[in-house]
């Protein structure tokens, strides 16, 4: 069996899967401290610890994902009180000799998006979370692409809409695509759940400019195959059509694209692309 974690800022799912990825245990808990959190998730992953292959673990972060750095799996300046410095993959290791393998949750997202959910002819593509916060990943030919560490797309400076007033929630950049376009900045901002809403706010033009701006810079950049949008701010209907919009009138015929419909789309396992992510790069991870 393999064992799967996607630690987001509000809540963490694990999961317990066979070798065909089919799913056998599950257990969702919120996001606390490091210690209750990792505490839940131990208890959960130690009844089947005598059949575990390997671990996928997908994390908030930013987190260093380098497997050769003395740090590999640690939670680095994250805005999530209580959690900086907190080393996932120290914690897992004492109570699992297996091998266990560290990436953003975005990255998870994006590549189970990319092994399950695109056609053959789609080779790559950029995958944006927007909820808690903003991430994204991009996905060449298979492989996460990232430097150092994952990219931070998330906290891209943008242009600022004229009619929006707010100064941003992002505690480093204030109005980045983060601080202008994510779940808290959009409840600061309101004084009230995006989810709450009506889908004719105004609002949601200024959402979907920002957005549309970060799926042109991206394209521009890297001239993915696709651009995927999940998050829990994406299940705003209509959400998803205005993005198209502003990218198409942002970018003035100046490049050309697939037809946006198939270019500009949700996630095909939209709340379980993460964890199938994980479950993907554990079984890789011992060859299988």
């Amino acid at each position: 069996m393999f064992a799967a974690i996607e630690a987001g800022g509000t809540k963490i799912i694990s999961a317990i899967a066979d070798e065909e990825f089919n799913i056998i245990d599950k257990i969702k808990i919120p996001t606390t401290s490091p210690s209750e959190s990792f505490g839940l998730i131990r208890d959960f992953l130690m009844a089947y610890k005598d059949k575990l292959k390997a671990i996928g673990v997908g994390s908030f972060g930013p987190i260093d994902i380098d497997e050769k750095s003395r740090t590999y799996g640690q939670i680095l300046n994250t805005p999530k009180k209580g959690w900086s410095n907190f080393n996932i993959y120290n914690q897992l290791n004492k109570d699992f000799d297996i091998k266990i393998t560290i990436t953003s949750d975005v990255n998870a997202s994006a590549y189970g998006e990319y092994a399950f959910g695109l056609s053959e002819d789609k080779k790559s593509l950029v995958y944006f979370t927007v909820g808690t916060g903003i991430g994204a990943a991009y996905i060449q030919d298979g492989l996460l692409i990232g430097g150092r560490s994952h990219p931070e797309m998330g906290h891209m400076i943008i242009n600022k809409h004229q009619d929006d007033g707010f100064k941003g929630s992002c505690p480093y950049h204030g109005p980045c695509l983060e601080g202008l376009g994510s779940g808290p900045a959009i409840s600061q901002r309101l004084n009230k759940l995006g989810e709450d809403l009506d889908k004719d706010d105004k609002f949601w033009d200024i959402e979907a400019n920002y957005l549309g701006q970060a799926a042109l810079n991206t394209s521009y950049m890297f001239n993915p195959d696709c651009i995927i949008f999940g998050g829990g701010v994406m299940a705003k209907e209509g959400l998803i059509e205005k993005i198209r919009e502003n990218f198409e009138r942002l970018n003035k015929s100046y490049m050309d694209f697939a037809p946006l419909d198939e270019f500009i789309i949700k996630p095909k396992y939209d709340g379980q692309s993460a964890i199938l992510g994980c479950l993907k790069l554990a079984k890789e991870s011992i060859g299988e």
